[in-house]
C-alpha cells in the first residue's frame, strides 16, 4: 500500500468512525508486538526463577 492510498484510508476512517476510534485501533495494532514480547520476557523470567529455586 502507498502513501496516498493509507492517507486516503486514514481520512476516510476517521470521517465514518470517528477520530478517537481510528487513533485507538493504530495505538492497539502498535502497541500488540510490544505486549507480545513483554509477555514472552514474564514467562521466561517465571521459569529462571522456578529454576533458580531449585536449586
Amino acid at each position: 500500500m502507498d502513501d496516498t492510498q493509507l492517507i486516503s484510508l486514514i481520512t476516510t476512517s476517521i470521517s465514518n468512525f470517528g477520530f478517537p476510534i481510528v487513533i485507538t485501533a493504530y495505538l492497539l495494532t502498535r502497541f500488540e508486538k510490544r505486549i507480545d514480547t513483554l509477555n514472552s520476557s514474564i514467562i521466561e523470567l517465571s521459569q529462571a526463577i522456578k529454576e533458580e529455586v531449585r536449586k
